[in-house]
């Protein structure tokens, strides 16, 4: 059941994380006055706390540099309520999922059919210890069937976030440490990009380099060694294991015919250029 929970990560999370890079979503904070950007980001995904200070964000966030953090948040609420910030970012789901898929897989089976089973499985997960999860979780659902199925995939990806964030304090990893060593992988991001998308500086990245290098996690050139592998696979199992919860609600049938929407949905995603190009290290 653990592997399932990481297969979960992989089919779905394309039909939520989309909503970070859709210009979309980027106009319409803007629109409320919001700053392009961090600020923008960090306002869309803590609104559902609500006016939250600077340290919730960045606990919750825990990658994201908190100076960086502490330069738009609270500032973001004198600009727009969460409420404003909740109805724009659903507005732009909306917009930007007719956008990259259609109307016709919008009002499609499998988008329905996704929409519930994701539903039954996000409503399954136990919201204690999950905070973002759990603020996600008192949101009201979305009618329209595509933005329900973002609105699970979204709770559903807050709670693995919450999990893996609890696996990383007990692997000993601080957020930039997490950062550095995610991006020495196949699939992670590039060091460049990881730098700008959680706003750490140069001298800071080198540092939390230094420090999982003084662990043997990385070799001299800042490559992944095998105790840099083991305790990144470590981690990844602790966190598949805290993520059970909703597929075994789903049970196998359901789940497996999720996961098999989701991946159509997602490639449909992809190819519509959900994700930018580059962010992520090839080999």
């Amino acid at each position: 059941m653990t592997k399932i929970a990481r297969q979960a990560k992989k089919s779905l999370e394309l039909i939520h994380a989309m909503i970070y890079f859709a210009p979309e979503t980027a106009d319409g904070f803007a629109e409320l006055g919001l700053e392009r950007g961090r600020m923008s980001y960090y306002a869309g995904r803590s609104a559902p706390m609500g006016p939250v200070c600077a340290g919730v964000v960045a606990a919750t966030f825990y990658n994201f540099n908190p100076a960086s953090i502490a330069r738009a948040i609270p500032k973001a609420w004198s600009i727009a309520a969460p409420q404003a910030v909740l109805a724009t970012r659903l507005r732009a789901a909306d917009e930007a999922l007719r956008r990259m898929l259609g109307e016709d897989a919008i009002s499609s089976a499998v988008v329905s059919e996704s929409a519930e089973l994701a539903r039954e499985a996000a409503q399954a997960c136990p919201p204690e210890g999950k905070p973002l999860y759990a603020a996600h979780a008192d949101l009201e659902w979305p009618d329209e069937p595509h933005l329900k199925l973002w609105h699970a995939v979204t709770l559903l990806r807050e709670f693995r976030g919450d999990a893996h964030i609890a696996a990383l304090q007990h692997g000993g990893l601080s957020g930039i440490q997490a950062l550095a060593l995610h991006s020495t992988i196949a699939g992670g991001f590039t060091p460049d990009s990881a730098k700008k998308l959680r706003s750490w500086s140069d001298e800071q990245w080198t540092r939390a380099v230094q420090q999982l290098r003084e662990r043997e996690l990385v070799d001299a050139e800042g490559e992944i060694t095998e105790a840099g592998l083991a305790l990144r696979e470590e981690i990844e199992t602790a966190t598949d294991a805290m993520s059970v919860a909703p597929w075994s609600a789903l049970g196998e049938a359901g789940t497996a015919q999720l996961f098999r929407n989701g991946g159509q949905l997602s490639k449909a995603l992809l190819q519509a250029g959900a994700m930018p190009e580059g962010l992520r290290r090839t080999r």
